[in-house]
Formats: C-alpha cells, sequence, structure tokens
C-alpha cells in the first residue's frame, strides 16, 4: 500500500465522489470492485474453467497416486540409480523453488522501489508462489529415501539423540525453503485482508459471508486500520524482499558446495537468482495472458503490465545467457581439465539434446522482446513464455545430470533416463499447481482491490 490510499475505505459500497472521480483508465473505484468481484461473485462460471479445473484436478489425483506407490513400492521406481543418484526429484524440487520467485520479487521489492504498475499483478504473483513452494515442498519429502523419516531433517529434542548434520546444505534447504513459504503465506494472507472485508460485505450466501468474515479478522477500513495496515505490510515487505536473493542462493548451494566438476562454482548463487527471476515472471505471464481474457481484467491488468514483465523477462534471460557463457570462460580460465570436459560434455556429449534445447529456449527465445511489437504480442508473449519454462526446467536438469553422468572416473560414467514414474510426476506436479490456482482464481480476490485504488490517479471533471 503506498500513502495515497485514503484513510477510510467504505468496503460495503465504494461511494464516489461525483466532483472527482478516481480512475484507471474508464473505471471507478466502483468498477474496479465489480470487476474484481464478479470473478468470484458470477453463478454461470465459464465452461472453460470446469474443463481446466477436471484436468489440473485429475492431473493432481495422478500426482498423489504415484507418490503412495513411490512409498510402496521404493525409491526404484525412479530412474535414479549409479552414477546419477539426483534425477528428476531434485530437478522438480529446483524448479519449483525457482518459479516462485517472481511472486516476492513483484510483492516486496518492487512495492519498496514504489513500482505502482506492480499493483494489478502482484496477486496473481504472490498466489503463484505459494502454490509453486508447495510444489516444490513435496520433493525434498519423498526423495530422501525413506520418506516417513523425512521429520529427522527438523532440529529438535528426541529420546535417540539423533540432530540433523548443519553442515548439509540439504539441511539449509529446509529451513531457506521453510522461511519463505512462510513469510510469502503471511504476506500473501496480509494483503488479501481488505479486499476480503469487500468480499465479505457483498456475498449474499451465508456459507460464503462467514467464511469471507472470518478470514478478513474484522477489518472495517477505518483510519486506524489502514494506519497500522500500511506499516505492516512494509515491515513484511523488507523482510521479505532479501529471501528473493537468498533463497535460491541457499538452493545452489546444494550443488556449489560440492566437488563434483560443473557444480563447484562461484558463479551458481547470482546464477540460480537470476534464473528463478526469469522463470518465476515467465510463469507469471503465462497464468495472466488466459486469466485476463477469460474473468475480464483487461482494463485492470493493461498491455504496459505485460510489456513491463516481459522487458524483466527479457534483463534476466539476458543475464542467464551471460552466466552460461561465463561457465565456459571459467572452466577454460581455471586450467582445470575435469572442469572443462564437463562444460564441453554439456554441450557435445551424449545429452547435448538437453543443452541446446535450454539455449534455444533461455536465451535465443527471449531476444524477440527487444522489439516493441514482439513484447505487446499476446499469441507471441505467450508462447515465448512457455518455451522459457520448459528451457529453465532443462536448465536443472543440464546441470544435475550431466554433471553426475559424467564424473571423475571413466569406469563409472553412465547415462540417466527417466522412468514413466518420473515423467507422472513431473506432469502430476503441474497438475497440483494449476488445481490450486483455479480454485484461488474461483474464490479469492485475483486482483488487489485496494492496492490498485491506491495508485488510481485523479482526474477533475468539469
Amino acid at each position: 500500500m503506498s500513502k495515497a490510499v485514503p484513510e477510510v475505505i467504505d468496503t460495503t459500497q465504494e461511494r464516489l465522489d461525483e466532483r472527482m472521480p478516481l480512475v484507471l483508465g474508464n473505471n471507478t473505484y466502483g468498477s474496479i470492485t465489480d470487476i474484481v468481484s464478479h470473478v468470484a461473485e458470477r453463478r454461470e462460471v465459464p465452461i472453460a474453467w470446469y474443463v481446466a479445473f477436471g484436468i489440473s484436478a485429475s492431473v493432481m489425483a495422478m500426482f498423489f497416486a504415484l507418490i503412495g506407490y513411490l512409498i510402496m513400492t521404493g525409491t526404484g521406481v525412479w530412474g535414479n540409480q549409479n552414477p546419477v543418484f539426483w534425477g528428476w526429484p531434485i530437478v522438480n524440487f529446483v524448479f519449483w523453488v525457482g518459479i516462485g520467485h517472481a511472486g516476492t520479487l513483484i510483492s516486496a521489492i518492487l512495492f519498496l522501489f514504489r513500482q505502482n504498475w506492480r499493483t494489478s499483478i502482484n496477486r496473481f504473483a504472490e498466489a503463484m508462489t505459494i502454490f509453486a513452494v508447495v510444489c516444490a515442498a513435496t520433493f525434498p519429502g519423498i526423495h530422501v529415501g525413506r520418506m516417513w523419516g523425512a521429520y529427522w531433517l527438523f532440529p529438535y529434542p528426541n529420546t535417540m539423540d539423533l540432530w540433523p548434520n548443519f553442515r548439509s546444505p540439504l539441511l539449509w534447504d529446509v529451513f531457506a525453503v521453510g522461511t519463505y513459504a512462510l513469510t510469502s503465506l503471511m504476506f500473501w494472507y496480509m494483503g488479501l485482508i481488505p479486499d476480503l472485508a469487500t468480499f465479505r460485505d457483498r456475498a449474499k450466501g451465508k456459507i460464503r459471508q462467514i467464511a469471507y468474515g472470518i478470514f478478513s479478522l474484522g477489518w472495517t477500513g477505518s483510519a486506524r486500520q489502514w494506519h497500522r495496515y500500511e506499516v505492516a505490510y512494509m515491515l513484511m515487505a523488507a523482510l521479505a524482499a532479501p529471501l528473493v536473493l537468498s533463497v535460491h542462493t541457499i538452493v545452489s548451494f546444494d550443488f556449489a558446495v560440492s566437488q563434483l566438476p560443473g557444480w563447484h562454482t562461484t558463479i551458481f548463487p547470482p546464477y540460480f537468482v537470476a534464473g528463478a527471476i526469469f522463470s518465476g515472471f515467465a510463469m507469471v505471464v503465462t497464468l495472466m495472458v488466459p486469466a485476463r481474457q477469460w474473468f475480464g481484467l483487461k482494463d485492470i491488468v493493461t498491455m504496459r503490465h505485460l510489456e513491463n514483465m516481459n522487458k524483466i523477462i527479457l534483463v534476466t534471460g539476458s543475464m542467464v545467457g551471460y552466466a552460461y557463457a561465463m561457465e565456459f570462460f571459467i572452466a577454460w580460465y581455471g586450467g582445470n581439465g575435469y572442469e572443462s570436459f564437463a562444460f564441453v560434455n554439456r554441450m557435445f556429449g551424449p545429452y547435448w539434446w538437453a543443452y541446446w534445447i535450454m539455449v534455444s529456449c533461455n536465451v535465443i527465445s527471449p531476444q524477440l522482446f527487444w522489439f516493441k511489437r514482439m513484447r505487446t504480442s499476446i499469441p507471441l508473449m505467450f508462447i515465448v513464455c512457455i518455451f522459457v519454462n520448459v528451457g529453465m526446467w532443462f536448465e536443472r536438469f543440464v546441470i544435475t545430470v550431466t554433471s553426475l553422468s559424467r564424473d571423475f572416473l571413466p569406469a563409472s560414467w553412465g547415462y540417466f533416463a527417466p522412468t514413466w514414474t518420473d515423467l507422472g510426476m513431473l506432469i502430476g506436479s503441474f497438475g497440483l499447481f494449476f488445481t490450486l490456482f483455479l480454485l484461488f482464481c474461483r474464490f479469492l480476490p485475483v486482483v488487489a482491490m485496494a492496492e490498485v485504488k491506491s495508485v488510481m490517479p485523479r482526474k477533475h471533471s468539469h
């Protein structure tokens, strides 16, 4: 929120001053409320929503069925084997953690820098962060082998006198991702409170009125509440901002603190952070384009918002491309034969196809956004962002699998091939993500109404 928020906003009915209407384009306070509330209030839900929800819920059910199959059968159902003991589970984990980074960046860092264009898209991004972290947290829990012993990761007094190894970067992940999830959830929920009060006062059904009333925490929109809300929101933003840098930095330590060629490099922390923001923004655009079409949000989520996000995708994509080049330079300049071989093997070895898919999607395709016509074309930006998400998954695959499959000793080399369970769990995690996102779109305010109103320009009418 910014200081432009009026001291009192009537959450029952936004009463407009006829002499000085507040507008965003042709929208007033009341029309903003009507547009956003209509998404959740309408009785006739678009058929496309039911079709999408049915597909995603079915895929999610497959995901949980495969987890049950994994627990009953064992981790041998995966393609993980000597020498590639880290296969798709860790790839999927790093991929989903990265997807969640755009939410915190848009919500916290852009808020602190007073970038008002974030207000129309931050709710989408924050929700996406929560759902992506849920998907990411699933994989560490099941890839430890004996997943019923996963609670051993948490440091608590126990009769076995068993404590986690605090020098392990995998344990650092537990604390980093756990802190990130909790902070993001609190930040998202705090921003929802004024809008939930609006939904509460507009609700016609008793059940909805009670549910929104409970979660809006008695919000009335008084001047005192707004003042304390703004202070708390600012503090939460300041607390969440460092997490953008710290979380994926710690995730990169899973690889960087090892001695394996291709992993043991100091460029990984900034490289992983740039890649996480890159993939996160691409996912926001991927979700935003169909959502603004289906839910009639074109007047709130404008082309300017999409173009700004495409500019950030271009910048971070160029940073990722620079990091790819620097990896080869460091391998050559360091004079380490094993390191040089690791990167030549990535480019021309048995996984050459994965490497060139990664480069094509992550480095080449975003360069189209140098041209305004390209970055303002809805079909093109949608396609490019899908390519980016595909490429970022392959980046994690290339980093993990190519380095493990050919390390120091040629006698121990091998080739990783995923099983149908690996493929099913990857697809199933997308089912979980999209199911949560579709439920969010159906029952909660998809745009931060109060924040959009706070940055609407004043226009005098005579």
